[in-house]
């Protein structure tokens, strides 16, 4: 399976509570919501078609546990809900044993090896959505083959980056761009090894 990483983020990479603030998951952070009032009806459906797309969804616990919430309450919807219900989902966690959001399997232990397993079993597309950390660990590994953002025209200056500071570097190729209305971007990149330097 091709491993893609869909995120929603700032332009300066805040990949936190675009959604709006959960003071469960984000305590005391403020700038929640940013994402919302830059969504227009061409961006949400580029958004949309992305999570019809893959053969299976991959999350972080704490994703997992806010999706199942949520989007499993709408598996109904003919939408995101339904989107993510209908697909094969697997989280990575060591406490959680016996999921019930249906069709879903838990990968714990040796992470990396059960995702590499994973990806070697089957065809098709995994996609990884919400998650940061576990999106910068992913790249850690060098398990990623693809990068979807989905950028916001917006500089936070505080909250979770997508990327880590210091790590792995990767090179990457534009392989697709969209530009909505609002000025959102979606970004698409292939990973590809380590950079060419001058």
């Amino acid at each position: 399976m091709k491993l893609t990483v869909s995120m929603q983020v700032t332009l300066d990479g805040v990949a936190q509570a675009n959604g709006g603030n959960n003071e469960q998951t984000d305590p005391g952070f403020t700038r929640g919501g940013w994402a919302l009032p830059l969504g227009d009806e061409e961006g949400v459906q580029y958004i949309l078609d992305t999570w019809r797309r893959p053969d299976a969804f991959l999350m972080g616990r704490t994703t997992f546990a806010m999706f199942a919430d949520y989007w499993g309450a709408r598996r109904d919807d003919g939408g995101f809900g339904e989107a993510i219900s209908s697909k094969p989902k697997y989280v990575v966690s060591n406490t959680l044993t016996d999921p019930t959001w249906e069709r879903s399997t838990v990968i714990s232990g040796d992470v990396a090896a059960g995702i590499r397993e994973l990806k070697q079993s089957r065809e098709g597309e995994l996609l990884l959505v919400g998650s940061a950390r576990l999106a910068r660990w992913l790249l850690q590994q060098d398990l990623v083959d693809e990068i979807n953002l989905v950028q916001f025209p917006v500089i936070l200056g505080d909250g979770e980056r997508l990327f880590p500071e210091h790590g792995l570097d990767h090179a990457l190729e534009l392989t697709e761009t969209r530009v909505f209305g609002t000025g959102v971007l979606g970004l698409t990149y292939r990973v590809g090894g380590r950079p060419a330097y001058a």
